[in-house]
């Protein structure tokens, strides 16, 4: 066995060799990737005991080249960690709050000054989202009071002079449809509609997108002997066709987004944009919770990341580039509900990857793709001697944890195997 392990050294070796001349360029700063930067992002939420801290939380975001989050407060702590880090916050006003922001511009004001201006310009607040799932949901008074924070929160910001760089949104749920199959068939409900449409008319005089919350795992969890479990994770299937519109959808993320689309025509809002708030698979779930497994979870959100990377629209808006927001960083211990409200991560509480779509864990994790990939466990450690030329270092992270850092100029390299 141990031959063959040498044969690996010897490539690693070679490795090594061909792309050390590249260290020069992993040292310059990278600019802003247009991939991630607006269409890529994940939401940050923390129900749970056992998280990282928000500092840590920043490295991993870093990490990953996740520019935008959501998260569903304006938890202090996690506002100052994330000061300098250049990525995009979108700040939560919580339910509980509406109906005092709603009174008058004075208590938006205060709220306004203390969770969102005394951060700027440090940490990039870049939006409010009022209330979350409002709309369709059970509590009526909600409804009635939702417009008005809004607009409060709204003028507060313009007051400030802040409006400009910091958008104010309220995401919806799948509630606020009718019904949305095919997409062009899509309609809010009648008791939605005296709502929906005084929030959409201020939001398209402010500029802001549709925030929809839309989920193929719920869809499909809620109907799996009706629905191509293909078809909803991205995978090869017959699709859906609109006879309406004569499109072809070949999976159920673009179709929903759609459906939005249709029911924002059919209300006069035809110009106004989709962005996904929420979206997401879970990789655990209870008996009855059909298709909450790692597997679809992992397919799920690596084909979505790979079509949210491609900066293109959907069949019935294909030049309007897809945004999303992924559901969500970590899975959340204390979330109530059944078992796959817990298990949405795509990392683990103790930050590594709950399974792998390229992204790296603060932690090693049996779900990263190996470097050496055995039946059996072997570290294997390479210690690499080197001729300091410059005192820039370049961390180059291991499967095994350990942390090598490079000067350039490599003199020897020895392989030893434990």
């Amino acid at each position: 066995m141990k031959e063959k392990y040498c044969i690996i050294l010897r490539i690693a070796y070679h490795f090594l060799l061909m792309t050390l001349p590249l260290l020069n360029y992993i040292t310059q700063p990278i600019l802003g990737d247009k991939a991630f930067t607006g269409t890529y992002g994940v939401n940050y939420g923390r129900i749970a005991d056992n998280l990282p801290p928000p500092e840590s939380v920043v490295t991993l975001l870093k990490s990953a080249k996740i520019k935008n989050i959501r998260i569903y407060d304006a938890d202090h702590q996690v506002l100052r960690a994330f000061k300098g880090s250049g990525i995009e916050i979108i700040v939560g006003l919580g339910n509980e709050f509406l109906k005092d922001i709603s009174v008058g511009e004075d208590r938006a004001m205060s709220w306004v000054k203390e969770n969102v201006q005394q951060f700027l310009p440090g940490t990039r607040i870049s939006g409010i989202a009022v209330g979350n799932e409002i709309l369709g949901g059970t509590d009526m008074e909600l409804w009635e009071v939702l417009v008005p924070a809004v607009k409060n929160v709204y003028n507060v910001l313009s007051k400030l002079g802040l409006a400009n760089d910091v958008q104010v949104s309220s995401p919806h749920s799948e509630a606020v449809f009718a019904n949305s199959f095919p997409p062009s068939s899509c309609t809010f409900k009648e008791d939605v509609l005296p709502y929906m449409k005084p929030l959409l008319q201020f939001f398209s005089q402010i500029g802001t997108p549709f925030f929809i919350n839309a989920y193929p795992f719920l869809a499909y969890k809620n109907d799996p002997q009706h629905i191509d479990l293909n078809y909803a994770l991205f995978l090869k299937s017959n699709g859906i066709y609109d006879a309406k519109t004569k499109l072809h959808y070949s999976n159920m993320f673009e179709a929903q987004v759609d459906a939005a689309y249709a029911a924002l025509e059919k209300v006069g809002f035809d110009k106004m944009e989709v962005i996904v708030s929420e979206t997401g698979w879970a990789s655990h779930g209870d008996e009855n919770e059909a298709g909450a497994t790692i597997k679809n979870a992992r397919t799920y959100n690596l084909n979505l990341r790979k079509r949210l990377l491609k900066n293109k629209g959907t069949p019935y808006r294909p030049k309007q580039e897809v945004r999303a927001f992924i559901f969500a960083l970590f899975n959340e211990n204390l979330k109530p509900g059944p078992t796959s409200e817990r298990n949405f991560g795509l990392f683990k509480a103790d930050g590594s990857i709950a399974y792998d779509i390229g992204f790296t864990g603060l932690v090693p994790s049996s779900a990263t793709s190996s470097f050496l990939s055995l039946k059996k466990t072997c570290y294997c450690t390479l210690e690499i001697f080197l001729v300091p030329v410059r005192t820039s270092k370049v961390p180059i992270p291991f499967n095994s944890g350990r942390l090598i850092e490079l000067h350039y100029r490599t003199l020897a390299i020895r392989g030893q195997l434990k």
